[in-house]
């Protein structure tokens, strides 16, 4: 017979490790790391060339915005997946949550293509 409690002690040793040796690391840092710092070595430097202009975004906005659209949008491929593998064992609950969700995507995808989220220019 296993005992479940087992796989969560793991899983707190872990995490634990895990904060402590990031931590330890960090602190090991700040002890040996020099740190001298200067108006020189703050200042943008990039393949040998000192910065001569000021610093502006290649990308517009609205790249952002796509760019999280298909986040949502490819997180939802991610739900079906897993929905589609068990649809059979799901029963009429699990077509009708999965329409649901289906529903609220679509309404969504309608509100942020009548906003003009969706062009690009």
């Amino acid at each position: 017979m296993q005992i479940y409690g087992e796989n969560w002690i793991v899983i707190a040793f872990i995490i634990v490790t895990a904060f402590l040796m990031g931590s330890l690391l960090l602190t090991l840092n700040q002890i040996v790391a020099p740190s001298k710092p200067s108006k020189v070595k703050s200042e943008p430097y990039e393949s040998g060339v000192p910065g001569v202009e000021a610093v502006r975004p290649h990308f517009t906005p609205r790249f952002y915005v796509i760019a999280m659209l298909f986040v949502v949008f490819d997180i939802e491929a991610i739900f079906i997946f897993p929905w589609a593998v068990i649809f059979d064992e799901l029963g009429m609950y699990g077509f009708a949550s999965m329409m649901v969700f289906m529903f609220l995507l679509l309404d969504g995808y309608i509100y942020a293509w009548k906003k003009g989220a969706l062009e690009w220019v």
